[in-house]
């Protein structure tokens, strides 16, 4: 049925893609390290843009920031902060300690370096390593900051407050949470925000800087990469954005083909494959991690609804009130550069916000979740094919019509770049057996506890995973891989049989690849996507359904 739906699609999906003018042919020489190449060139029926593909989602508009106006104080670009130029209070108990509470939002969180010593490596960095040199790259992004989805808490909460002003004569706050007499809701939805397109540009400028020499493979070939997204408005806007910092404005425009794959209900895309994984959404299932994180927040912030109940009158606080607020602390940050609902949290409360997201990620779409495993195979079956320079094998999990065409699926490009979301690149992580993500084991869902998961280092906005193909003087083989997320070099001897501790992270790329076919042969689709069975949480199911 899925196939038959994408098949339907074909017209629109075989062109997915912006639509990329001819290189100048008088750009530059002909020598390999001059990019672009001399006389490339794209077709742009078959790579057409934004407004021909269709199937954008929502796009809601918010109000326009005036942080100079509203932020506690002015942003310093001083080099500590991932999150400039935002403004950020202290919490609520800790007004003169250095706390970046933007590292307790979880998915929320901007994107910043995690150190390798996280996972166990200390003595490395996401340089090369000593007698090593970087043959190909492979990139899977999230967008930048946005908008709420449609729907979510913050709105909610709005409307909440709304309706209180209708009853009984409104609501009057006083003390820390006056600012809600007069406060509006000012968000829009999905699209994203100027600090979110400043993320993707940033990335595809430091992407450039550390991978530019890769470029002269396209030149050598005489051909232009082809980079990949999703038909949402602020995917297709993530990748242009990225492109514009690796390649500059308007020239990515001639020197970058970007194929955009429709998301909607019932197609078969690899960056959206809840549109076909049916127990994605089911309670028991896909979405155990939500009624986890749900449970936990019913008495995590019990102190706080006390103290802030104090100073309204007309509206009673509950722990989903307590969310929707801390959310907008997150999502006002992102898109106005400033939150006045910031400042009414302590560090506990944003620890256990973080704890939330934590329980919500591990368990739907990370080691905990039934249905991870199957959402990832997608993209683990085409990092295969790239590795090994076949199509991938025909499953539901991929877009085979695309994928088994080279125009749309190159498999000899030095540098590949696909954005995506945070569920699906959690999905890939956990397909891919990154086991160091989850080597603390299961969360526990009745308390906050220490875990080696995190989900703001893992699932942030702009977040990505760095696979480094290298070619190495002092190994044997001398072609290795090895794995970046976030900055972070991954250990890999726990995850893939036949390879051993490395200081620097490395193992032989054909030992990986080798381990990385099985999962994919071990990963079933169907059963896992659309199987009868139940799962809970508290479990390390490594993404597969329970049998």
């Amino acid at each position: 049925m899925y196939f038959a739906t994408l098949i339907s699609l074909l017209p629109l999906l075989a062109s997915a893609a912006v639509v990329n003018k001819r290189a100048d042919s008088d750009v530059g020489s002909t020598t390999s390290d001059v990019y672009p190449p001399t006389g490339t060139s794209v077709n742009s029926a078959v790579f057409p843009g934004e407004s021909k593909v269709g199937y954008p989602g929502v796009t809601v508009t918010g109000v326009e920031p005036a942080a100079i106006q509203t932020a506690a104080s002015y942003p310093s670009n001083d080099g500590q902060s991932s999150s400039y130029p935002l403004v950020v209070d202290q919490p609520e108990d800790n007004p003169s300690e250095d706390i970046d509470i933007t590292k307790y939002w979880g998915n929320l969180s901007p994107w910043y370096s995690v150190p390798s010593s996280s996972y166990g490596l200390n003595e490395t960095s996401p340089l090369a390593p000593e007698g090593c040199s970087v043959t190909q790259v492979h990139l899977l992004y999230r967008h930048g900051a946005r908008y709420p989805t449609s729907g979510a808490a913050p709105s909610t909460f709005a409307a909440k407050l709304a309706n209180a002003t209708k009853q009984n004569g409104g609501f009057k706050a006083s003390g820390e949470i006056d600012f809600l007499n007069s406060w509006t809701y000012k968000l829009g939805a999905e699209l994203l925000t100027p600090f979110g397109r400043l993320q993707n540009f940033e990335l595809g400028v430091s992407f450039r800087q550390q991978y530019g020499h890769l470029l002269n493979n396209f030149t050598e070939t005489s051909t232009i990469p082809v980079f990949r997204t999703e038909s949402q408005d602020r995917m297709v806007k993530t990748a242009e954005n990225f492109a514009a910092g690796m390649f500059g404005v308007p020239e990515y425009m001639d020197q970058v083909n970007i194929e955009i794959m429709i998301e909607a209900s019932g197609v078969n895309n690899t960056g959206a494959p809840y549109e076909t994984c049916t127990n994605s959404n089911v309670p028991s299932r896909g979405s155990i991690g939500s009624t986890a994180a749900s449970k936990f927040a019913v008495n995590a912030f019990n102190g706080t609804i006390e103290r802030l109940q104090g100073q309204i009158q007309g509206v009673n606080f509950t722990s989903t009130d307590m969310i929707a607020m801390l959310q907008l602390c997150s999502y006002e940050t992102d898109a106005l550069g400033y939150s006045s609902f910031c400042k009414l949290f302590t560090k506990e409360d944003f620890e256990n916000y973080e704890y939330y997201y934590d329980l919500s990620f591990y368990y739907n779409n990370g080691a905990g979740s039934p249905v991870a495993a199957a959402q990832g195979k997608g993209f683990l079956s085409e990092f295969v094919a790239r590795f090994t320079q076949t199509a991938p094998i025909a499953d539901n999990s991929v877009n085979s019509t695309l994928d088994n065409d080279k125009t749309y699926f190159p498999l000899n490009q030095s540098i590949y770049a696909d954005a995506t979301h945070e569920v699906i690149l959690l999905d890939t992580f956990t397909a891919l057996n990154l086991s160091a993500l989850f080597s603390s084991g299961p969360l526990p869902v009745d308390k906050r506890t220490k875990s080696s998961f995190k989900a703001s280092q893992v699932v942030p906005f702009a977040t990505h995973l760095t696979i480094q193909k290298l070619s190495c003087s002092d190994t044997s083989p001398s072609d290795q891989i090895r794995f970046i997320l976030n900055d972070a070099v991954l250990p890999i001897d726990q995850s893939y049989p036949g390879c051993q501790y490395n200081k620097d992270g490395l193992c032989s790329f054909d030992t990986v690849v080798s381990a990385l076919q099985k999962r994919v042969a071990e990963i079933d689709w169907a059963y896992d996507c659309h199987g009868n069975y139940t799962a809970t949480p508290g479990n390390d199911y490594n993404g597969r359904a329970p049998r």
